[in-house]
């Protein structure tokens, strides 16, 4: 399961709309790829199809689309929104993390 945060689901919506997408049934794709400082970075995109070996969940409304070698990496993760002044962006925060690097956009399991 991949859930989204409050803020997270406020920032999706808006993010989708900017980009005309549509949150009633569009989707947000979050997975991992080889890179980063800590082995793994994360990707997080939008996307109108989901392909047939993805992994589907809804969470406060949104459509999560993660492939399958993605999600064994991160199962139980909720995906946040930090708009703070020490920055902006989405947060994974991910419990099969064992290492992060500094600024949070790669891990290593």
């Amino acid at each position: 399961m991949i859930k989204v945060s409050q803020e997270a689901e406020k920032k999706i919506i808006e993010l989708m709309k900017e980009s005309g997408f549509d949150n009633t049934k569009d989707f947000v794709r979050v997975g991992v790829a080889s890179g980063g400082c800590s082995g793994l970075s994360y990707k997080l995109n939008f996307d109108h199809n989901q392909n047939p070996e993805d992994k589907v969940f809804e969470d406060k409304g949104i459509k999560i689309l993660v492939d399958k070698k993605s999600f064994l990496y991160l199962v139980g993760t909720t995906l946040e929104y930090s708009g703070g002044l020490n920055g902006k962006g989405f947060v994974f925060n991910n419990p099969n993390a064992q290492r992060t690097c500094g600024c949070g956009e790669s891990f290593a399991v």
